[in-house]
């Protein structure tokens, strides 16, 4: 007969148990679009560059351990615990005012450029400056993959009261999450699909209608509105704490749609700073 646990491992046990639980409480925290989105939003890109412009890309990310569009996608979240790189945190998002219709104002919204949309106009102001580094013009290339998928998770260019769905806890497969890391991550992986599989599906939807932002001076800015008014025009925040896969299967389809943009206004960002770089500062005056 074995002899009985000493209490102090009873008590240790007893202990370990109820830390994991309440780990099991605590809300997720992810990067938009996670892993996986961001993966496809690269994917559906590169699938729509011009052969010029895949060359360049393949150009710039010579070296990289996967040097795909997909492959560097999520390298602007890996730098947020890096000094020299903190800075960069704020480039990932920005918060508006709860108003609808929404609005931006750069001095109010985004004060120094240091939120999204400020972060994607700079970034395609240097990889479209041929005068720059490859070494420059590389790194701005791997934001932009990254930002250019932010901007399109709604959440991303949500409301300041709650920090974009940060603060907004929910209880989703008995865990807790809170509403932004819902979007960033389970949104993407409980549609059952491995990336490259899940960028087949998209490619193969309807065609997405004319995207008439592409001809705007700041089209960046646009996207994020977009984001925000679908937070209100699709009522994006839950009628209750406890959400189950209904809630992700009602919304897919927006999630989708954002995807395929994403994928698309990307590739069109990049053909217009890689063919044929112009001057950004012309174009915003």
């Amino acid at each position: 007969m074995p002899a009985p646990a000493h209490p102090f491992a009873r008590r240790s046990t007893a202990l370990l148990a109820a830390g994991l639980a309440l780990l099991s409480l605590l809300p997720r925290t992810a990067a938009a679009w996670g892993f996986d989105g961001h993966r496809v939003v690269g994917m559906l890109a590169e699938s729509e560059l011009s052969p010029t412009a895949r060359a360049e890309v393949k150009r710039l990310l010579a070296g990289e351990p996967e040097p795909t569009l997909a492959g560097v996608s999520t390298w602007a979240d890996t730098l947020r615990d890096d000094p020299a790189w903190r800075h960069t945190g704020r480039w990932h998002w920005v918060n508006l005012p709860r108003t609808d219709p929404c609005t931006y104002d750069a001095a109010r919204d985004c004060p120094g450029g240091d939120c999204v949309v400020g972060a994607i106009a700079a970034q395609r102001a240097i990889l479209a400056d041929r005068s720059r580094s490859d070494a420059q013009r590389r790194d701005a290339l791997k934001f932009l993959v990254h930002f250019v998928g932010d901007v399109h998770q709604p959440f991303h260019a949500g409301f300041g009261f709650d920090r974009g769905g940060n603060q907004t806890q929910l209880r989703f497969d008995r865990q807790g999450w809170n509403l932004h890391s819902l979007w960033d991550s389970a949104m993407v992986k409980h549609a059952g699909l491995e990336p490259d599989a899940y960028a087949r599906q998209l490619r193969g939807g309807p065609r997405l209608p004319a995207d008439a932002t592409l001809a705007l001076a700041r089209p960046e800015e646009h996207w994020a509105l977009e984001s925000c008014q679908a937070i209100h025009d699709d009522g994006l925040y839950p009628a209750r704490r406890a959400v189950g896969r209904g809630y992700l299967d009602q919304h897919r389809p927006l999630a989708e749609t954002r995807l395929r943009q994403a994928g698309a206004r990307l590739a069109a960002l990049l053909e217009s700073a890689l063919v044929a770089p112009i001057d950004m500062d012309q174009t915003r005056r």
